[in-house]
C-alpha cells in the first residue's frame, strides 16, 4: 500500500473552510444508510458521540468498549470544564480568539484549518450538551457560567463544578443508549480491540478478544473509527485509567496507519505527587484549581516548615513572578517545567522534595470557604481521601505528571489514516493540539470530532464504495484472527519469574527519565539502547498465569504491556529526530536564554509521520509541512 500524506485542506477563506467541505461532500441517503455497518471502538466522549450521532443518522453501528459500561470510559475523569467560544461573559473571546489561543498553545505544530474549525464548532458543542441536560454551572441570573483556564487571557469554559468529563458523558451515554434501544447500534462490552484487518488497502473490520469469555472474533464493516484515548501509560505512572492503553491504535499502526508526533506527550501540572515505588497510577488535581489556587515554593531552599508558619515575605509566587500576564494560568507544559525547575533548584517541598504548594488562602479570605466549596468542593475532598490533609487549611501540594498525548495515529482533514475507511478521533489522532494541548480543551476536540465531524465526513467516504461485499471467513480475517491466537498462546507459555507490572514499571521509569518532562540526545540514545534489551527480556521471562479462556486481567495487561514496549521505542526516535524544543517536547540542547523553549521552524516546522516498515527495521519518517497563512509564527511569550 502506498504511503500518502495528502491533508486534503479546503482552500479558501479560513472560516469559509469547513462550510465549503462540507458543501462539496457527497452524501448517501436515508433509505441507503442502513445498508452500510460502521465499527466504533471506544465508547468515551469521541467514541460514544460518533456512534450515537451515527445511529441516529441511520448506519448500522456497532460499539465496542474494553469495560463493562460506556459510562466507564477514561474521559469520566476530566474534571474541569470544555472550551467554546461564546464569549458569554463579554470579554473579548471570538471564535478566531479560541483558535489563536490553540495555536500558539501548542507552540504552532498543528494545521490551521483543523484547529479553526474545532474552534468553530466549539459553540454548537454546548447547545447540544444543554439539550441534553448536561448541568453546567450557572450565575445567579440562570445563565451558564464561565472560568479562565490555562493559556488564554479569557474565561470561555464551561463546567459541572469538577467533575465535567462525567457529566459530559452521561448525556452522551444516554444519546447512544436511546440508538442501542432503537436497534440502531449494537453494544459490545468487555471486548478489546486486538487487531485491525485490511483488505484491499482499506479498513474492513477488527478482531477482538472477549474478556470475560476469551473468545476471538472477527467483526466486519464498510468503515472502522477508532476512538480509543491516548497512550500515557507508556510511562506506567500517569493520571489515565490503569485500562487506557495503547494497542488499538498500535495494531492499526503496524497495518499501515501513520503514526504522527508520538514523542508530544503533555505534563499536567497539578497532580497529587507520587507517594512511593508501588504505586499503581496519579490523581489529577483539575486545572481549573489554578483560578483561585497560588503556587508557590519557600524562597529558603529545603525550607521543611509548616507552609501555614512560612510568612508572606518568605514565599515565591514563581509563576506569578516570572509570567506576570498569565501568572498562575500559563499553559501546562511552561507551568510544569517551571515546578520541575524549582524542584531541581532544591526549593521543593514535601517528601524528597518532588512537589510545589497551591494555595488558596488568599480565595478563601476574599471569596469565602462557601464558594471555594461550590467550585471545587469533590476535588478538595478527593485530595484529603488521598493525602489525609485539609486543602482548607493547608495548602496542597502537587508536582507534574502524565497526562495526556497530542501525538497520534496522522489523520487528513476529513480525520481519515493513512488507511482509506480508518477514521481516528478524540486523543487517538494527532490533529488539533499541536505540541501542547490548553487545558479544558479535550472535551471540546472529542465531542466536535464525534458529534459535529465524523457524520459528514465518514458519509462522503462511504457515499464511495458500496456496502457489505466481504465476510469474516474472507483470508484477511482468518490470518488477522490466527495471529492474535498466536501471539496469546505466546504470552500465556513463557512462565518466567517476572510479572508484567514489574516490566511495565521498568519501562515507565526509562521514559519518564529519558523522555519525559525534559529530554537530551544522550538520554534518549541510552533509553533506545536500554529499551530493546528489556523488551526481549519481557519476551523470555514475564509470567502471565491462567488461561485464554476466562477473565484474565494478567493476559490483558502483558498485551498492552508487549506494545508499549514497541511504541516507547517510536517515542524515543522521534523525540531524538526532532532536534528542537516546542511545547511538550522540550530538548535541553534547544532553549532560550531565559530557559524556554526554542523552536527550529526551518527544519521543523513539519508533522512526523512514522511508517511501520517490518518487525525489527527501523521506521520509516515522512513528513507533512505545516503552513501557516493566518497565523504569524513568532516565540512563544506568555510574560
Amino acid at each position: 500500500m502506498a504511503f500518502q500524506l495528502d491533508p486534503r485542506t479546503p482552500s479558501g477563506p479560513l472560516e469559509h473552510r469547513w462550510s465549503k467541505a462540507k458543501q462539496e461532500m457527497k452524501l448517501v441517503s436515508p433509505a441507503n444508510r442502513r445498508k452500510y455497518t460502521v465499527i466504533v471502538v471506544g465508547s468515551g466522549l469521541a467514541g460514544g458521540s460518533a456512534a450515537a450521532t451515527l445511529g441516529e443518522l441511520g448506519y448500522n453501528v456497532k460499539c465496542f468498549c474494553f469495560q463493562d459500561s460506556p459510562r466507564r470510559a477514561h474521559s469520566i475523569a476530566a474534571q474541569g470544564g470544555i472550551n467554546a467560544a461564546k464569549n458569554y461573559q463579554n470579554d473579548g473571546d471570538s471564535i478566531y480568539r479560541l483558535f489563536y489561543d490553540t495555536i500558539k498553545g501548542g507552540d504552532f505544530r498543528s494545521r490551521e484549518s483543523n484547529v479553526y474549525r474545532l474552534a468553530e464548532v466549539s459553540v454548537n458543542i454546548i447547545d447540544q450538551c444543554v439539550a441534553q441536560g448536561v448541568p453546567f454551572a450557572r450565575e445567579y441570573g440562570g445563565t451558564l457560567a464561565n472560568r479562565s483556564f490555562g493559556g488564554a487571557q479569557v474565561s470561555r469554559t464551561f463546567y459541572a463544578r469538577g467533575q465535567t468529563g462525567q457529566q459530559l458523558l452521561l448525556g452522551c451515554y444516554q444519546a447512544l443508549e436511546r440508538q442501542v434501544d432503537a436497534g440502531r447500534v449494537e453494544m459490545f462490552y468487555r471486548h478489546e480491540m486486538l487487531d485491525l484487518v485490511v483488505i484491499g488497502g482499506r479498513a474492513r473490520g477488527i478482531v477482538t478478544r472477549n474478556l470475560v469469555t476469551g473468545s476471538i472474533d472477527c467483526h466486519v464493516a464498510d468503515a472502522v473509527v477508532l476512538a480509543t484515548g491516548g497512550y500515557g501509560n507508556v510511562f506506567y505512572l500517569s493520571t489515565n485509567a490503569k485500562g487506557s492503553n495503547a494497542t488499538a491504535i498500535w495494531r492499526a499502526y503496524k497495518r499501515g496507519a501513520g503514526f504522527g508526533n508520538p514523542c508530544f506527550t503533555q505534563i499536567h501540572p497539578t497532580c497529587i505527587p507520587q507517594s512511593g515505588d508501588y504505586q499503581s497510577k496519579l490523581t489529577l488535581m483539575s486545572e481549573s484549581l489554578r483560578n483561585d489556587g497560588r503556587i508557590w515554593v519557600p524562597k529558603q531552599k529545603g525550607d521543611t516548615r509548616n507552609p501555614n508558619d512560612i510568612p508572606e515575605e518568605e514565599r515565591d509566587y514563581y509563576l506569578e513572578r516570572i509570567y506576570p500576564a498569565f501568572g498562575n494560568l500559563c499553559p501546562r507544559d511552561i507551568a510544569s517545567r517551571a515546578a520541575k525547575m524549582m524542584c531541581d533548584q532544591g526549593y521543593g517541598v514535601g517528601p524528597g522534595g518532588r512537589g510545589v504548594y497551591l494555595d488558596f488562602k488568599e480565595a478563601i479570605g476574599r471569596l469565602g470557604r462557601k464558594t471555594i466549596e461550590e467550585r471545587y468542593g469533590n476535588l478538595f475532598e478527593m485530595y484529603e481521601r488521598i493525602t489525609g490533609e485539609d486543602p482548607y487549611t493547608v495548602p496542597m501540594r502537587i508536582y507534574p505528571a502524565v497526562h495526556y498525548t497530542m501525538g497520534g495515529l496522522w489523520v487528513d482533514y476529513n480525520l481519515q489514516s493513512t488507511i482509506p475507511g480508518l477514521f481516528v478521533l478524540g486523543e487517538a489522532n494527532f490533529s488539533d493540539h499541536g505540541a501542547n494541548r490548553l487545558g479544558a480543551s479535550a472535551l471540546m476536540q472529542g465531542l466536535a470530532d464525534g458529534y459535529f465531524i465524523i457524520p459528514y465526513t465518514i458519509g462522503h467516504f462511504l457515499a464511495q464504495v458500496k456496502p457489505g461485499d466481504v465476510s469474516a471467513e474472507q483470508e484477511e480475517f482468518r490470518a488477522a484472527r490466527q495471529e492474535v491466537e498466536q501471539r496469546t498462546r505466546r504470552l500465556l507459555s513463557i512462565r518466567g519469574k517476572k510479572t508484567v507490572d514489574d516490566f511495565h514499571r521498568e519501562l515507565g521509569k526509562i521514559m519518564w527519565e529519558h523522555c519525559g518532562m525534559a529530554r537530551n540526545a544522550a538520554g534518549l540514545k541510552h533509553a533506545l539502547e536500554k529499551i530493546p534489551g528489556l523488551r526481549e527480556e519481557f519476551w523470555q521471562n514475564v509470567n502471565v498465569p491462567g488461561s485464554g479462556e476466562e477473565l484474565n486481567q494478567s493476559l490483558e495487561k502483558a498485551g498492552r504491556v508487549a506494545d508499549f514496549f514497541e511504541l516507547a521505542e517510536l517515542m524515543c526516535l522521534d523525540a531524538l529526530e526532532r532536534e528542537e524544543s516546542c511545547g511538550g517536547h522540550f530538548r535541553e540542547e534547544h532553549q532560550t536564554e531565559e530557559g524556554e523553549a526554542k523552536r527550529d521552524d526551518e527544519r521543523f516546522c513539519h508533522v512526523a509521520v512514522w511508517e511501520h516498515t517490518g518487525d525489527g527495521q527501523r521506521p520509516a519518517r515522512h513528513v507533512e509541512p505545516l503552513n501557516f497563512e493566518f497565523v504569524h509564527l513568532a516565540q512563544r511569550s506568555y510574560k
